[in-house]
């Protein structure tokens, strides 16, 4: 909470500065300035290289994490039958099943960690390549719209300064030879 809040507050004092360096300028300077924000997470959820990025890692990790829910859906029927049987099972048979149960436990614990590791190691490759190639797309609305400032984080932004749908278009538009 306290690093949200530092987080915060060091947002709002880059916000109110800029807006007074904004304000302090004479009047035909500030309506030569020209700013645009995008929000970078809607980009990450809208375009079609983020959708495609989801899609395909859906489809690399889908069948390891239906192997691992199938997996623990044999170890709760397992644990339910141990549990169903234990009045007519030896004590040595008990504790011979309750190991199994903790050994398979165990291993499932450990297959589920190094699945989530692959998991965020992939999907934090796959974003990075949306992310590079959406600051390629905001660099050439910059220099083509000759942009003083775009800014991917902001407190508040006004539908005059975002270019987030512009953003988004330049994204989903076919890739031309060599723009990748």
């Amino acid at each position: 909470m306290k690093t949200f809040a530092i987080h915060w507050l060091a947002h709002a004092a880059f916000a109110s500065t800029l807006t007074l360096l904004i304000a302090g300028t004479a009047p035909a300077q500030a309506q030569d300035l020209k700013i645009g924000y995008v929000n970078s997470e809607r980009v990450l959820r809208e375009a079609a290289p983020a959708k495609a990025a989801q899609t395909k890692l859906e489809a690399e990790f889908g069948k390891r994490e239906r192997e691992l829910t199938e997996l623990a859906t044999r170890l709760k029927a397992a644990a339910d039958k141990m549990e169903k049987d234990a009045p007519t099972l030896s004590p040595t048979e008990q504790q011979r099943r309750q190991r199994e149960l903790v050994e398979q436990d165990r291993d499932i614990q450990r297959k589920r960690r190094e699945f989530q590791e692959d998991l965020n190691q992939r999907r934090n490759e796959e974003l990075a390549a949306v992310v590079e190639r959406a600051n390629r797309v905001i660099k050439q609305i910059f220099d083509g719209e000759k942009y003083d400032l775009i800014l991917q984080e902001a407190v508040f932004a006004s539908n005059k300064v975002d270019i987030t749908d512009k953003v988004i278009r330049a994204l989903n538009a076919p890739a031309t030879p060599g723009s990748r």
